[in-house]
């Protein structure tokens, strides 16, 4: 592994600008008025930094794994996040603008997702060590556990994960990366980085490459290691770059537990009592609630499009939402809250959220909506529904020691359609009063 991506890991990308002061005219007996100075043209740099930060993220996590960026997964914006633009940009034969128009952001959307696919990335926890990573588990099916960690391998061996834990008093990184260098004999180490709570270690074991990296937090340390033969690089590359930005040694907002009672909004699809939810709200209940109109049953789910179809037995005559096309811009979210965010009250609330694109060909919705809003009706300029709000936790590599938190994506319009029609549910022109439309789904797991 080349040392400028384990280097990438301690970046600080810092930019200055500097503005002239027009002089004084003086010597005149009259003074010419000064011409109007034009307000600097925007550059790459300011264009990307004016998207949301979780489409930042996914714009870098996209050119990690299509092996243009090599820095940090973080959603700051840099010169190296500019260049990495510009060399994707030239790949694709492309005007080299170093900001992505719609369509280059498809090819490279789809690109990166075909390269996670391939390797079959997957982010989890490990249970001996605590540690929260990212894995190719195609390329490393092989797993097993000792009392100190857990090995993740190809089954010839040319591909070696493992995540370690240490603990005794005095320990530090200084020990500990000085162990490293001289475990197993034969290591030569090309790149080191030695700070209090973290090292960063990485060069070559034999035919081998390996990359380390440790933290210390409490006389604890979690260690990555990293190590696969050189004729794998042009694989193992961009997975290094994910794996070194996923790696979470102490994850303390890592996915939570499932609730044992979730509350979630819905919205009325049919006039017999279907209900259009989140699949993830709704998943693993041993019943569920629509509050006002009884039990229901879930009839179907698409788990790839987080959506789920509930049915209330016995409802008739109710109103169902006006289904519209797919949101552009802004929109309004219409939903209930938890009732711990409302002293136990059940209002319907509407909030408005921004639509920008993220990774995997998602739309994100920022700012995120307070928790219950997971099903929760997104409405464009026309009061239509334009797509539903799902809360979820996010799956790409970022930034380590952050763990990140939960996402606010939108299904759009031609994904409720499509599975409306999948399951026999007509959408014809409903109710623009989507306050009337939606319902409080309370799903309990106890």
């Amino acid at each position: 592994m080349r040392a400028m991506i384990a280097a990438a890991l301690m970046i600080v990308a810092t930019t200055m600008y500097a503005q002239a002061q027009p002089g004084d005219t003086i010597g005149r007996a009259r003074s010419k008025p000064e011409a109007a100075v034009p307000p600097p043209a925007q550059t790459p740099a300011d264009t990307v930094r004016a998207m949301a930060p979780a489409a930042r993220q996914a714009l870098q996590s996209d050119l990690a794994w299509t092996g243009h960026y090599n820095g940090l997964i973080n959603g700051e914006v840099g010169d190296r996040l500019i260049a990495a633009i510009k060399a994707f940009q030239k790949d694709q034969a492309g005007k080299q603008t170093g900001v992505l128009n719609p369509q280059e952001r498809d090819v490279l959307t789809a690109a990166a997702r075909k390269a996670r696919v391939n390797v079959g990335w997957k982010i989890t926890t490990d249970a001996a060590t605590g540690v929260r990573l990212g894995l190719p588990m195609r390329l490393t099916p092989q797993q097993s556990s000792a009392g100190d960690g857990t090995t993740w391998s190809s089954s010839t061996g040319t591909i070696q994960i493992s995540v370690t834990r240490r603990k005794e008093a005095g320990l530090t990184t200084a020990r500990l990366a000085d162990h490293e260098r001289r475990q197993p004999p034969g290591r030569k180490v090309t790149y080191s980085a030695v700070k209090p709570d973290v090292f960063v270690l990485s060069g070559t074991q034999g035919l081998k490459k390996f990359y380390m990296r440790g933290q210390l937090r409490d006389s604890e340390a979690r260690i990555l290691t990293i190590l696969y033969d050189q004729a794998t690089e042009g694989v193992m590359e961009p997975v290094v770059i994910a794996m070194s930005s996923a790696f979470d040694p102490f994850p303390t907002n890592g996915p939570p537990p499932r609730k044992l009672v979730e509350y979630a909004s819905g919205v009325i699809v049919s006039k017999d009592g279907t209900i259009l939810t989140g699949h993830d709200a709704t998943d693993g209940c041993r019943s569920i609630v629509v509050t006002g109109h009884g039990y229901a049953d879930r009839i179907a789910s698409d788990k790839d499009h987080g959506l789920a179809l509930l049915r209330v037995y016995g409802a008739h005559g109710l109103q169902p939402i006006a289904l519209g096309p797919d949101a552009k811009g802004g929109v309004d979210l219409v939903g209930i809250t938890d009732p711990q965010n409302q002293g136990g009250g059940s209002a319907v609330s509407r909030v408005k959220a921004s639509v920008a694109q993220g990774g995997g060909g998602e739309s994100m919705l920022t700012p995120a909506p307070a928790s219950g809003f997971s099903g929760a009706a997104a409405l464009d300029a026309n009061g239509q529904l334009a797509g539903l709000a799902l809360l979820k936790p996010a799956d790409i590599a970022g930034l380590s020691g952050a763990a990140p938190s939960a996402q606010a994506m939108l299904a759009p319009a031609e994904a409720l359609r499509a599975f409306l029609k999948a399951n026999d549910v007509d959408p014809f022109d409903g109710s623009f009063d989507a306050e009337a439309t939606v319902v409080r789904v309370i799903c309990v797991r106890r």
